[in-house]
């Protein structure tokens, strides 16, 4: 795979133009507006438990939405659900303009919560889709392309994202991320491919929502096939990084902030915590050309830059811990998310070759709740840490000793493969 392929494919296939524009557009956002979020949390109340609550807001819907949206998501069109989300989401990120006070925070995190079970219905489609789009060799460099897209736009948006902060204000910063989820929602509106998955069913009712047969249909048929089983908790293992979400903010804004002349404390920290995440994004965007150029669709290479991944998240953060200086903890952070970014693109390649398209909603939600689910125990946890004392930094070297424990347990997995 090469940087031909790319070009090629975005070339060839308008449906997947369409997708991708539209994933920079609104991806480029979220991150203008999370860093706002972060800053104007630590600088209204100091408490990195405050940050992790926030993520809390916005993670276990997630957890407990993704069921659903799965169904919904094998029942109708993506397509639309894709679209839908993103109207809603453009209305409830302007609604946060209003929260300027401590005694609005209530507020804040209803909205936060309200944009989750959005983002629960929206984010399973993209991947259920490539393959609907593609054909073939398409769909590892489709899911190569996406992956190094999200790191990329990760390191511009936070970046970004500072300085908009810093230099316009938060309200600019909103108006901005929803104007994305709008042009989102547009782009979206053009593709056109078909959605068998959808052909001769009856249409959704309420009470399908709440009906357990669908997601227990799913259930059995992940069940019956040991390498799908162990490749669907590759996000979830993941997600037991998620304390970085606390650990780069509080980094940022009390070791690694950035001493410039005429900037206040918090604008200090809110471009030392934009650095660490760029950084963050530029790890990612590395190891999503590893998980996809390196492995392509050849599944025993796909299994070792899993493994791989995991090493080098828990080198990475055991260095971050220890780093001295802000130069040593960017080198540490993009060797982590290189591995972080090679195992998401692996393991989602690893799962549109080997899912159905029925059961490809319900399969990808899932996956991504135990994701959501990791990321938020493990956040709150190092919030809590944070708050009673225990230093950021042993934080994340116990960050990087826990993701030890599913490169052991992949390592394991891999006899399903052998036999």
């Amino acid at each position: 795979m090469t940087f031909a392929s790319y070009w090629h494919l975005l070339r060839g296939n308008r449906n997947i133009r369409l997708l991708w524009t539209a994933q920079i557009v609104s991806e480029i956002g979220d991150w203008f507006y999370s860093v706002a979020i972060f800053s104007f949390l630590l600088e209204l109340t100091g408490s990195a438990q405050v940050v992790a609550f926030a993520f809390l807001m916005q993670v276990l819907p997630l957890c407990l939405m993704t069921p659903t949206a799965g169904v919904i998501n094998d029942r109708i069109s993506r397509r639309k659900v894709m679209m839908f989300a993103d109207w809603a989401r453009a209305g409830i990120v302007i609604l946060m303009m209003l929260v300027r006070t401590r005694g609005l925070l209530p507020l804040l995190f209803v909205l936060l919560l309200l944009e989750s079970v959005c983002l629960a219905l929206f984010e399973s489609g993209p991947r259920a889709v490539v393959p609907n789009i593609t054909k073939g060799d398409e769909i590892p460099v489709a899911n190569a392309l996406a992956s190094a897209t999200w790191s990329i736009n990760f390191a511009v948006g936070a970046g970004l994202g500072g300085l908009v902060l810093v230099t316009f204000g938060r309200e600019t910063v909103f108006i901005v991320n929803s104007l994305s989820f709008v042009a989102s929602a547009l782009l979206i509106r053009a593709m056109k491919f078909a959605e068998p998955h959808a052909d001769n069913l009856p249409p959704l009712r309420a009470r399908d929502l709440v009906y357990f047969s669908p997601i227990a249909e799913g259930m059995r048929y992940v069940r019956r096939d040991p390498k799908l089983r162990a490749t669907i908790f590759v996000k979830g293992a993941i997600g037991l990084m998620g304390s970085n979400l606390v650990i780069l903010p509080v980094l940022g804004e009390r070791v690694f902030h950035v001493q410039w002349h005429g900037l206040s404390a918090s604008q200090a920290g809110a471009l030392g915590m934009s650095m660490l995440f760029t950084s963050r994004g530029f790890g990612a965007i590395l190891g999503s050309f590893l998980g996809g150029n390196f492995a392509g669709i050849d599944k025993v290479r796909l299994r070792w830059t899993i493994l791989a991944g995991f090493a080098m998240i828990a080198v990475g953060y055991i260095a971050l811990g220890a780093a001295g200086s802000m130069a040593v903890a960017l080198v540490a952070l993009v060797v982590a998310h290189a591995g972080a970014s090679a195992n998401w693109t692996a393991s989602s390649t690893l799962l549109q070759t080997r899912t159905d398209d029925r059961f490809r909603g319900r399969v990808f939600s899932a996956e991504f709740a135990f994701n959501m689910l990791a990321v938020s125990i493990t956040s709150f946890a190092a919030g809590q840490a944070v708050d009673r004392g225990i230093d950021v930094r042993t934080v994340a070297i116990a960050t990087g000793v826990l993701m030890l424990l599913p490169a052991a347990v992949w390592l394991i997995a891999g006899r399903a493969w052998r036999e």
